[in-house]
């Protein structure tokens, strides 16, 4: 629920909010070599990438905002096909981008570079280093167990929260569909073949997608979810109330902190964002239906979940 808001001041917040994501010295730090943010780290990004503009969220609406980036995204790792895929997932990320901005070509240049550096740094990785990649993501969403409508209303997300993985469907490109068994002799020719019945239901994918700056990705993951009109809503299981792991992590130091908010001091403290000029206030983003619901839905949020905001002021 916005208030008051028109076409011009959405495109500004789009526009304001992809050019500080986009921005090219926040790019390059994050090109860096570097271990993986930690959970608190992310969400102090996201934060201040989510105010980059003239739209405000309350603590309650930007919980929500990242619950359902972060249980989208875990959707989508977990639904590669193949670990490289995670790079067409991000190309289709990288293409709705570009659709909101097309009327903005310097920005949608700094969309253009990002999709160059991806190409040139991730491209020519082999299949276990993707694997690698793919396992680390897995391992930092592991915890997190966010019920969301649009998963549950479509039967691939359980009442705890955990997603529930198809076994039919089409396979990686590059496999075949199994239900065959080849017998070879000593010197490698083919001598038998055997067929079997399988459980599921696949099929071979028609070609593979393109991982080229323009072209068809083919998969669909990391696309538009929530393109049907029907409310989006989460809510934190019982299972995640009080994870083990997220206690430990807020009991135990991390070593690794100072470094890490210095880190963030260069990445966050660099980006410059364009205030609205004059006395004119900046617009509220509600997610909930009304103000009442986000008030109690800030309330009843566990203290675990609710991740402050760090500032931080950076200085040359």
């Amino acid at each position: 629920r916005v208030d008051e808001w028109t076409d011009v001041d959405r495109r500004r917040v789009m526009n304001d909010i992809i050019s500080t994501m986009f921005n090219n010295r926040f790019m390059q730090e994050l090109f860096k070599p570097q271990e993986l943010y930690s959970k608190k780290a992310l969400r102090t990004v996201y934060d201040r990438l989510a105010h980059a503009s003239i739209m405000r969220l309350n603590q309650a609406s930007m919980d929500k905002l990242y619950d359902l980036m972060t249980m989208a995204f875990k959707y989508q790792v977990l639904l590669c096909p193949r670990p490289r895929d995670l790079l067409l997932v991000t190309f289709n990320h990288l293409d709705a981008i570009k659709e909101f901005i097309q009327d903005a070509p310097g920005i949608l240049n700094q969309v253009d570079e990002t999709f160059r550096q991806l190409i040139d740094t991730y491209g020519p990785l082999s299949d276990g280093e993707f694997q690698l990649i793919r396992q680390t993501l897995l391992i930092f969403f592991q915890d997190m167990h966010i019920r969301v409508s649009i998963f549950l209303k479509d039967k691939v997300q359980n009442s705890n929260g955990r997603f529930v993985l198809p076994i039919s469907g089409p396979v990686p490109w590059g496999t075949e569909v199994p239900g065959l068994i080849r017998l070879f002799n000593h010197n490698g020719v083919e001598t038998r073949r055997t067929t079997f019945a399988t459980d599921a239901s696949y099929v071979a994918p028609h070609r593979e997608g393109s991982f080229d700056l323009y072209g068809d990705r083919v998969l669909k993951l990391g696309t538009n979810m929530y393109s049907a009109s029907r409310p989006v809503e989460t809510h934190v299981s019982g299972s995640s109330k009080h994870p083990a792991s997220r206690a430990k992590e807020n009991v135990i130091p991390n070593p690794l902190a100072k470094e890490e908010l210095n880190f963030l001091a260069r990445l966050l403290g660099g980006l410059e964002v364009n205030k609205p000029g004059g006395s004119k206030a900046g617009f509220r983003l509600n997610l909930f239906t009304t103000d009442e619901e986000e008030e109690h839905a800030a309330l009843a949020r566990p203290e675990e979940l609710s991740y402050k905001v760090v500032n931080i002021e950076a200085t040359q």
